[in-house]
């Protein structure tokens, strides 16, 4: 039963040692190791532990809503203006808020009640759905309000992404981070499938407007399921400060921790060097185009998510690793080779399958990068963290599409995938072996 107090893993006990048992000894005795298949097979054990139950309804809750939204922004841009530049425009309108609100939002979950700050930012969010319903209702028309509204929904992100992250290590032992990161990937991937696959089937059906109500809702959901958290309040005591100093003081942490530096710098060299999606729809006009353009850029899209998926499925596997910093290792090397073997396919369900191969050595990075930094960092430092990594993830993948549409338009877009693989392969070996650091991490 919560009695909303903070009952947290990383609270000492009157000894001055970790508490040996689950967070707030809302959960039974371990359960006996899984034989056969079902050690393979997704762990869901952190599930059981009713706080973090709840955050991870709040993350189901909008995985596929959120999606809604992301598909219906573009769409009603582009109806607007009928210019895929204003497309492009409306994206990088959204990622400067998300940039600074993701950095001062990780300091702000170093200060403040974690619960708290997930649930002004996740009524935020809701209430920004609500707008972009009104918006569409009323028939304003305008891009200008459109982009108004991304950026006020990115910043509201910005803010709660580093708090919920941040708040798993709280809720769940160090033995089930890496399951309870799975857990959540799985569906925020499973959202990236499903929700532009619901969102086109119904646009034709309630309209595009009304996809924002539906996301909106959802949302209303999440605030349901975050209200019923119990306080994640600083565990060094009252309120901090969450200013310029305090940011500044994160990245003088992460500098300070080899492991932390280079677990950032690798996923860095994955998505920065490795991420091919701008040439997605190059390649399905030229070199796939006999399978038909729209069917090959559906598959090429969803093909990463839904390796993705399969990796989320297989979670139980990553609970008996003990050496997260070679899992990560070897998850970015794969990454680059099946990127790699992408580029040089010319038959479009061999590029589908080295995709989805790609996908599932993301998922396994994400899982066990995500674990590093939970583990390796101390609580009060936790939302900066979480904070850069957001940052990280969000902004990688953007530089990508600069890098390989340059890289594509100059060389040809399978040389430049191809390419591309090899240098994340050549780089994260590289590093591996000249700063042992992480190659010696483990829980």
């Amino acid at each position: 039963m919560d009695t909303g107090k903070s009952t947290t893993a990383d609270s000492p006990d009157d000894s001055g040692t970790r508490p040996s048992g689950p967070p707030g000894g809302e959960a039974g005795p371990p359960r006996p190791e899984r034989a056969g298949w079902r050690r393979w097979a997704m762990d869901t054990r952190p599930l059981r532990r009713p706080a973090f139950r709840r955050l991870w309804t709040s993350s189901t809750a909008t995985a596929v809503g959120s999606q809604l939204t992301a598909v219906a922004v573009p769409k009603q841009v582009y109806d607007l203006t009928g210019s895929s530049a204003w497309v492009g425009y409306a994206s990088l309108a959204g990622l400067l808020p998300l940039v600074v609100f993701a950095l001062w939002g990780g300091a702000i979950a170093d200060s403040l009640d974690r619960r708290t700050v997930l649930l002004v930012t996740n009524t935020g969010i809701a209430v920004t759905s609500l707008l972009f319903w009104v918006q569409a209702a009323a028939g304003l028309g305008s891009v200008a309000v459109l982009m108004v509204l991304l950026a006020l929904q990115q910043a509201f992100f910005g803010v709660n992404a580093p708090a919920r992250s941040a708040s798993v290590a709280r809720l769940v032992p160090a033995g089930e981070l890496a399951a309870a990161n799975a857990l959540t990937s799985t569906v925020m991937q499973t959202g990236l499938v499903l929700g532009p696959l619901l969102a086109g089937a119904l646009i034709p059906v309630i309209g595009l407007g009304t996809l924002y109500l539906v996301d909106a809702l959802a949302l209303c959901a999440a605030v349901a399921a975050v209200r019923r958290l119990p306080s994640l309040p600083p565990l060094g005591g009252g309120p901090r400060r969450s200013g310029p100093r305090q940011i500044a003081a994160g990245f003088r942490y992460i500098a300070a921790r080899r492991v932390l530096l280079l677990s950032f710098l690798a996923d860095v060299i994955a998505m920065v060097f490795g991420m091919p999606r701008a040439l997605f729809p190059q390649l399905a006009a030229t070199t796939y185009a006999s399978w038909g353009e729209g069917m090959a850029l559906g598959l090429l899209y969803a093909a990463i998510p839904v390796g993705a998926v399969a990796a989320g499925l297989m979670s139980g596997s990553y609970s008996h690793a003990r050496r997260h910093g070679w899992m990560v290792i070897g998850a970015v090397v794969l990454w680059g080779a099946a990127v790699t073997a992408f580029g040089l396919s010319d038959g479009l369900w061999w590029a589908v399958l080295f995709l989805a191969v790609a996908g599932f050595a993301d998922m396994v990075s994400m899982v066990f990068r995500g674990a590093i930094l939970q583990s390796a960092a101390t609580d009060e430092m936790r939302g900066r963290m979480q904070g850069v990594f957001t940052v990280v993830v969000a902004g990688g993948p953007r530089l990508a599409d600069l890098l390989h549409g340059t890289a594509g338009s100059a060389l040809g877009p399978r040389t430049a995938v191809a390419g591309g693989g090899l240098l994340v392969v050549v780089a994260m070996l590289a590093l591996a072996f000249a700063v042992p650091a992480l190659r010696r991490h483990r829980i």
